[in-house]
Order: C-alpha cells, then sequence, then structure tokens
C-alpha cells in the first residue's frame, strides 16, 4: 500500500472510531471459556506477537507515539503496518523475544496484524520500542464504557478482583487495560476493559 492511501486508510479509521466502529482494525482472537459474576468473561488466547514500549507517569502521549512511529515506518523495512485493537497498558513487562525479561514500570503495547507476524515482523528503529511474543493464557476480563480515567481504571479492577476471589480463582500476573477507542471516541461508545491473567490449572 502506498504511503498515501496508508494514511487515508488511518484517517478514515479515525473518524468512524469516533462512534465505537472498530470493524476496520484486525484484534487478537480469543475464545470465551467461561463467566463469573458481574459480566466477568473468562477468555482463551493464544499466543499474540505485540510491539511495545516502557512508560513512565504522565508518558502515555508519548509511549504512543513511539508505538505509532513504529507502525508507520520507523521499522527495519520502513514497512506501513495496520494499527490494530486493543492498546494494551500493562504494569508489568512480559519476557521479550529474546530471553529476557524485565520488571518495572508500565508498558504500553500495540498487537501486531497476523500478516505482518507470518511474513517477519520488522526490527524496531527506536531502541525504546521493543518485540515481544506473549504465550497464550487464560484471562478474566471486565468490560465497561467512559471516559478511561484513573478512578474508573481502579473502580473495574477492584470489581474484576473481587469477582475472581468469589469464585476462587486466582491472578497469575497484574491487571492490564485495553482500550479499543481513541481518547476523542464520544464515551458511551468506548469499550474499555480490566484484564487479569489466571493461574492455569484445572479449574480453568
Amino acid at each position: 500500500m502506498s504511503a498515501f492511501f496508508y494514511y487515508l486508510a488511518v484517517a478514515a479509521e479515525s473518524v468512524v472510531s469516533v462512534f465505537g466502529i472498530r470493524a476496520p482494525y484486525e484484534q487478537p482472537p480469543y475464545a470465551v471459556v467461561g463467566h463469573l459474576s458481574g459480566g466477568v468473561e473468562l477468555r482463551r488466547y493464544e499466543p499474540r506477537v505485540a510491539v511495545e514500549t516502557e512508560m513512565t507517569p504522565g508518558d502515555d502521549g508519548a509511549a504512543f507515539g513511539r508505538l505509532f512511529r513504529y507502525i508507520t515506518g520507523a521499522n527495519g523495512g520502513t514497512a506501513k503496518i495496520a494499527m490494530t485493537v486493543p492498546v494494551q497498558v500493562t504494569g508489568e513487562r512480559i519476557a521479550m523475544t529474546v530471553p529476557v525479561e524485565i520488571g518495572g514500570g508500565k508498558v504500553m503495547r500495540f498487537f501486531l496484524p497476523r500478516d505482518v507476524v507470518e511474513k517477519g515482523v520488522p526490527a524496531p528503529t527506536d531502541p525504546a520500542v521493543h518485540i515481544a511474543t506473549l504465550p497464550a493464557q487464560t484471562m478474566a476480563a471486565l468490560r465497561f464504557s467512559g471516559t478511561l480515567t484513573a478512578d474508573a481504571r481502579q473502580k473495574h479492577e477492584s470489581l474484576l478482583l473481587q469477582d475472581m476471589k468469589d469464585a476462587g480463582r486466582t491472578p497469575a500476573g497484574a491487571p492490564s487495560v485495553l482500550s479499543y477507542d481513541p481518547p476523542f471516541a464520544i464515551p458511551f461508545f468506548r469499550r474499555n476493559e480490566i484484564v487479569v491473567p489466571i493461574a492455569e490449572g484445572p479449574a480453568n
């Protein structure tokens, strides 16, 4: 795809996303394998590949910019890569494709389209951007709409963790936030989720 048509498509996708329309965007597939009280879904995700960058407090815009520059050409092949949803912000870092695990601050992550993974993922040119391979996981997910404020995150994270506790489900990692819409989307149409990995075992 030429640069002109790539950016035209990005602009068109941004316009429709104001109304919560996500059809143009690829999403990591998952299977719903159960439910808990309070509308919590239990999902099984297969292995995924993402591009990610570490965040510092107040760094959301800069982190997003680093990842957006990667998919728009700041990569070894100068490839234009389609935007996907959701954008994930997690408090823990999952091992990168090389066998290194880094703990610490938050990470922002874009999932890469299947065709890009199949063809070979281009290397980032920014040393602050990394490629991550995520393992298959069972996740508990709680969906909500509205503006994604710190209070909203905390409220729904607490609800999800309480529902898991009531059901005897053990978290296997820190909660993450999944954002399916841009900040300028109409709040009523927005899809936000808190997700927590679940310890694997016969009960899952």
